[in-house]
């Protein structure tokens, strides 16, 4: 049940669903998102940004992750999110990621246009799934921040349409980290370029967006939800409560009650991005 995310993505938008992404920082958080697949009978897709693989590197994440999938009865994908070094994507697809994002959202639109399609050209023949932004996600993506700056719906028909990209993320309002307010997002910029574009829209800056705008993304086009900030608080409040018994000392305690928490907050997700009995 190792699978690319291009198939459960498409079977996603043409139901009226979407997959839920999930990114996780070790092996504790891969075996969660895996468990609540598993008990919502649902499609995930587990991601690992840039500076995450610096610490948990390509090739042991694709091990953790292909050994849960393998006994797993839901589809399984790996992404690699928002990577925006050719080098680092061709790294990650060569340890076997199943599905890779080429982010050269902060690239003038040509640059990102001809990087891209350089991707999708190399990683087509083998099989992995692309992704690709135009218009920036507002926030912090780990080491980089951007203001938000919407996607131009002209420009993402010809990008999709040039790149033949699999995936497309689209800056409608969402940002990465939490919200300091409810986001305000375009849902009419999700209409408009769903309808000029083929390839399935991605959300990005799940995190914290009211479940009734998830839905109503989801139902204007969106077909893969990605969700990492709050994975990373409920782990560590989890670990933190545990470990206000100073008699604890074994990882497997505290990062356990780091494991169901994730697993707790996934569960919500699932039903959130309505990809429950969806496997």
């Amino acid at each position: 049940m190792f699978v690319s995310s291009k198939e459960m993505i498409r079977k996603a938008k043409a139901g009226g669903y979407a997959v839920p992404a999930f990114n996780a920082e070790n092996m504790e958080m891969a075996q969660a998102i895996v468990a609540a697949a598993e008990e919502a009978n649902s499609p995930v897709i587990i991601q690992t940004t840039s500076p995450t693989v610096k610490y948990f590197v390509p090739t042991m994440t694709r091990a953790i992750v292909e050994e849960l999938a393998s006994k797993a009865k839901v589809p399984v994908a790996l992404h690699l999110d928002h990577c925006t070094s050719f080098d680092d994507v061709m790294v990650a697809i060569r340890a076997g990621y199943t599905s890779v994002m080429f982010d050269g959202s902060k690239l003038p639109f040509e640059e990102n246009l001809r990087l891209t399609k350089q991707v999708v050209e190399t990683a087509r023949p083998m099989g992995v799934t692309v992704e690709a932004e135009l218009g920036c996600v507002g926030g912090k993506e780990d080491n980089v921040s951007s203001e938000d700056i919407y996607t131009n719906v002209d420009e993402a028909k010809q990008f999709a349409e040039e790149t033949g990209v699999d995936l497309l993320a689209i800056a409608i309002g969402t940002a990465h980290g939490f919200y300091k307010g409810e986001p305000k997002l375009d849902f009419d910029r999700i209409e408009a370029i769903r309808d000029v574009v083929e390839a399935p829209l991605v959300l990005h800056g799940g995190s914290g967006v009211p479940e009734a705008s998830v839905k109503k993304s989801i139902s204007l086009g969106m077909a893969k939800v990605n969700y990492a900030t709050e994975l990373r608080a409920a782990a560590t409040k989890a670990v933190r409560a545990v470990l206000t018994d100073e008699s604890v000392i074994d990882p497997k305690k505290y990062m356990g009650a780091a494991r169901e928490a994730v697993k707790a907050l996934c569960l919500e997700k699932i039903d959130f991005c309505g990809s429950r009995d969806k496997a």
